[in-house]
């Protein structure tokens, strides 16, 4: 997953190789809302959700060790 300045880009990695991909390009001037949740003492991964126009809500999990505060700032700055 990149943030850059002006949208999301991610990519799914799907099946049990890891062939099939599946690419997202996300302008966050379409974001309305996003959700922010961290990780805690016994949940191991944090969960970003992004609600966008005309596409509804998509939530992203991470892994342990990612600065979601950080991320979310950084969402915050683009589309304010």
């Amino acid at each position: 997953m990149v943030f850059t300045n002006k949208r999301v880009i991610a990519v799914n990695v799907q099946g049990i190789t890891g062939r099939k991909k599946d690419y997202a390009s996300l302008p966050f001037n379409k974001i309305q809302a996003y959700s922010v949740e961290t990780d805690g003492l016994m949940d191991n991964d944090g969960e970003l959700d992004l609600w966008f126009s005309g596409l509804g809500k998509v939530r992203f999990e991470f892994k342990e060790n990612v600065d979601l505060p950080a991320i979310a700032k950084h969402i915050a700055n683009c589309i304010l």
